[in-house]
């Protein structure tokens, strides 16, 4: 496979049976093959996308101090603001060329299982940055829930098996800055090869090329959606919850050529991760002689607070 698939929501939005098991199919053989799609008709408007980029444009050309403010220790980098270079993927030793902030699900004093996620910090100098960053993160999350209804689906599941552990899951809205290269990287790139912690991977439009997917010959593929589409893919909890089956595919995004480096990129992904109390064990329909379970058991929580520590953003 040479490039992702493009498939098309409304499929499954149809209230016609075939055309609704035709994109069931269509997803669950693409996250099989590669684990990335490119989807149309979603629910994230242009005009949002468009809102949501102006405001992440303006915090970042904020002043170094005044981002600075905005990045609090104690979370470890799960709301607000993490400066350039604190980040790195698993196995690195050079951190990735970048910068970024956190939206998250709000604790809800009604939902007990909401209780350890942590405030959004609210950007003083923008006063329209946290709602159309929240406006963005609910659509973008009804994205997400249609997707894993699907996914159930093809897994021979209930519909609505994901329903209880992605409403007001753990998710995080990520806009990211990768700013200029002034100087040669000396062996450091945007963002090192990864895979995704969290369920599934929901990403908005990138300013800029760059974004590369490994697939199964091993070769290094451009991931470039059609205007206006999502690039989806599967993460590390969803392919340890299928035993494997699902494919959550080595990514990176490399650096630009030289005549290019003057140029920022700007990404904003959204991680759709399930409650903190999601069991993420093997699915025993996945499991059989041909492919004996593969991972120990462990909730989503836990699991999440290793690959933090992985990734440097918990010391």
């Amino acid at each position: 496979m040479h490039t992702i698939p493009s498939l098309d929501l409304s499929l499954f939005l149809s209230k016609n049976p075939s055309e609704k098991q035709q994109f069931v199919t269509q997803l669950g053989n693409a996250f099989e093959e590669i684990g990335f799609i490119s989807l149309k008709n979603h629910f994230l408007s242009e005009t949002l996308t468009t809102q949501l980029y102006k405001e992440i444009k303006a915090f970042f050309d904020l002043p170094k101090a005044t981002k600075k403010a905005y990045e609090i220790s104690k979370l470890h980098g799960q709301r607000g603001y993490t400066s350039f270079r604190k980040e790195q993927a698993v196995g690195h030793k050079k951190a990735d060329l970048k910068e970024f902030w956190h939206f998250g699900q709000e604790p809800q004093p009604d939902l007990e299982y909401t209780k350890d996620y942590h405030k959004n910090i609210q950007v003083t100098e923008l006063p329209n940055f946290n709602q159309i960053g929240m406006e963005a993160f609910k659509m973008l999350e009804k994205t997400g829930q249609y997707l894993l209804k699907a996914i159930a689906l093809y897994l021979e599941l209930p519909e609505t098996y994901f329903d209880k552990w992605s409403t007001n899951g753990n998710s995080i809205l990520r806009p990211i800055h990768y700013p200029p290269i002034t100087e040669e990287p000396k062996d450091a790139i945007r963002a090192g090869a990864h895979g995704d912690i969290n369920l599934i991977t929901l990403l908005m439009g990138a300013s800029t090329g760059g974004l590369q997917v490994l697939n199964k010959q091993e070769q290094w593929i451009d991931a470039a959606p059609h205007e206006n589409e999502l690039v989806i893919n599967v993460g590390d909890m969803l392919e340890r919850l299928t035993n494997n089956k699902l494919r959550s595919t080595i990514h990176r995004v490399i650096n630009p050529p030289k005549e290019s480096w003057h140029e920022p990129r700007y990404s904003i992904p959204f991680f759709m991760h399930p409650r903190l109390d999601m069991p993420l064990n093997c699915l025993e329909a996945c499991i059989d002689k041909t492919h004996p379970k593969a991972h120990d058991d462990i909730l989503a929580g836990d699991f999440l607070y290793e690959r933090l520590v992985a990734i440097g953003l918990i010391k």
